[in-house]
């Protein structure tokens, strides 16, 4: 089995996404930033589906967005209203490709989960499409105008673009 640092790295110990997720999320909270995080949506995540678009939500897990967060090691859970309904939200946290901050596109990504073999979305073994609103840094210089079109997500107002925290 390979592994990634964000995975669990060589000699198998425990993965380091969820200590960089709370980091960044810390991060964010500290530097009055608005922390979302990307997710890779399949039968194991819950989530309203409503919201799911190309298997990829995209929710806000700042403390004034949600009730009872738990950033754990294993799972993201908090609840969260959507359309005026409260809805409890899990989210393994191998599931998350990215953690940033609304207002300056400055986050991380991650590696996708592997597929599931058996019963696996079909577009979960499709080759991954770029994420709208959503570029690595090495993609866009420092300062260039972000001309993607911007995208309405649930919580309002365009996503801007991912530019890694060095």
């Amino acid at each position: 089995m390979d592994q990634t640092p964000a995975s669990g790295g060589v000699g198998g110990g425990t993965s380091t996404r969820p200590y960089l997720i709370r980091a960044l999320h810390d991060w964010c909270t500290d530097n009055g930033f608005t922390p979302y995080i990307a997710v890779h949506v399949d039968r194991s995540v819950q989530v309203p589906l409503e919201y799911v678009s190309n298997n990829e939500i995209v929710l806000n897990v700042g403390f004034d967005a949600t009730s009872g967060l738990d950033l754990g090691n294993e799972f993201i859970q908090f609840k969260a209203r959507f359309g005026g309904v409260a809805r409890e939200i899990v989210v393994p946290v191998d599931h998350v490709v990215a953690i940033y901050a609304r207002e300056n596109g400055q986050g991380m990504a991650f590696p996708a989960p592997e597929p599931v073999a058996e019963g696996a979305a079909p577009a979960t073994a499709a080759p991954a499409e770029p994420r709208r609103g959503l570029r690595l840094a090495s993609e866009a210089q420092d300062g260039e105008p972000d001309d993607g079109p911007p995208h309405d997500s649930p919580g309002g107002g365009a996503r801007p673009s991912l530019k890694r925290v060095k």
